[in-house]
């Protein structure tokens, strides 16, 4: 039972993980990109302040609901809950070397103003976005197969 509602734990933390990188990356990137660059930073600066906890409780949940899923798992189920709990720190740490530097020059751009290479370091952030969404979601898909497949039949 333990390790089910562990399980549940993991599935619903990555999920929403994934789910707010995917919105992020399918619906805010593309709109960042069609409005004036004054606005995109002045938003996107604003939009950091409010993910600073949720993202990074979100990340923290999954990472660590994995890895204990992992610890309490056997055979296959161990090395599937693994990976998904490595593939969740993958995200984290894209996100803390990657994507939060430039959120810090996007901020004092958004109070300033922005370099000449601007747009070679938005489109750098938003590789670094794909990146952290596909990790956060090929988690997400190895915590669903390990929810739908078939647990062994004990010998009678």
């Amino acid at each position: 039972m333990r390790i089910r509602l562990l399980h549940g734990l993991a599935l619903l933390a990555t999920g929403l993980l994934t789910g707010a990188f995917g919105y992020g990356a399918a619906n805010l990137v593309p709109t960042f990109n069609a409005v004036p660059l004054d606005m995109r930073l002045s938003f996107h600066a604003e939009l950091m302040k409010m993910n600073g906890i949720t993202m990074q409780a979100a990340m923290a949940v999954s990472i660590l609901s994995a890895f204990a899923l992992a610890a309490l798992a056997h055979g296959p189920a161990r090395l599937i809950a693994g990976s998904a709990g490595l593939l969740t720190l993958g995200s984290f740490l894209i996100t803390r070397f990657g994507n939060v530097p430039i959120n810090g020059l996007i901020k004092e751009w958004a109070r300033t103003s922005p370099p000449v290479d601007h747009a070679e370091i938005l489109r750098r952030w938003e590789l670094f976005n794909d990146l952290r969404t596909l990790t956060a979601l090929i988690a997400f898909a190895l915590l669903i197969a390990l929810a739908l497949r078939r647990q062994p039949t004990p010998p009678q």
